[in-house]
């Protein structure tokens, strides 16, 4: 018997439906406050976003550091809601990229050469996106579009299929092996719902984190986009990040 593609993908959502605890399900991305934030929070006030400048990150680590700690990340696995990467553009064009760690204790020393065109640290987190790969295959719900723009993970509803792990273009997403569910950076969602900034921008010894909201027009993420010149990463694939970058080359994907 002959089962094409859309019989295929039809026969398979049945079984899920089938596997799935109704229990688990939520019928809409608000069919439960969000237990991070305060009761006072109104979400629909708020519209959140990041910016990094390139040129102004020094490859430290604290962001890292500061992230996996305020998290309750062990700083011993290689795992973390953010990380930062080395980029080497050599001469011949070849690009070298390092991350040790996800770079949280920052990088081991690098003399420059002349075969050396470039060397640059570019931060890496969830990329705030719009229209997220990881919020349209999740079977139950459980990671949703926040109305203020962030996208988050509801633990007490993540069955574990990783689903969203393998749909996230940017690879910021990760299976906790402890909670066997899926983890990312949520911009810190406990602390910027009562004022305060994410831990990583918090630690950022040189400001190249640039965080607020996109509705109060004298935010320094307001600020930050109007200065133009920014880039996203992967615009082809239509997700509409909300993560924009200042200095960005043409070798960071």
């Amino acid at each position: 018997m002959k089962i094409n593609r859309k019989g295929f993908l039809a026969g398979f959502g049945t079984f899920l439906a089938a596997l799935t605890p109704w229990n688990k399900l939520r019928s809409t991305p608000e069919a439960q406050k969000n237990p991070d934030a305060p009761p006072e929070y109104n979400p629909h006030d708020h519209e959140w976003a990041m910016g990094i400048d390139i040129d102004k990150c020094i490859g430290c680590g604290r962001c890292v550091n500061g992230c996996k700690r305020e998290n309750n990340i062990p700083l011993d696995k290689p795992y973390s809601r953010n990380w930062v990467e080395r980029y080497q553009i050599m001469t011949d064009g070849t690009v070298k990229v390092d991350s040790p760690m996800g770079g949280q204790d920052g990088f081991p020393p690098l003399t420059r050469t002349p075969e050396h065109a470039d060397i640059f640290f570019v931060p890496k987190l969830c990329n705030i996106c719009e229209n997220s790969a990881c919020t349209q295959v999740c079977p139950v719900g459980a990671t949703f579009f926040s109305p203020d723009g962030v996208t988050l993970v509801d633990s007490n509803y993540c069955i574990g299929c990783g689903y969203c792990v393998q749909a996230c273009p940017f690879g910021t997403r990760f299976m906790n092996p402890d909670t066997h569910v899926a983890e990312k950076c949520n911009l810190c969602y406990h602390r910027i719902t009562r004022g305060l900034l994410p831990a990583c921008v918090e630690v950022c010894p040189t400001q190249a984190r640039i965080f607020g909201d996109l509705k109060d027009h004298d935010s320094d993420i307001s600020k930050f986009r109007r200065r133009g010149r920014l880039n996203v990463l992967r615009q082809h694939l239509g997700t509409e990040p909300r993560l924009m970058y200042a200095g960005m080359r043409r070798e960071v994907h």
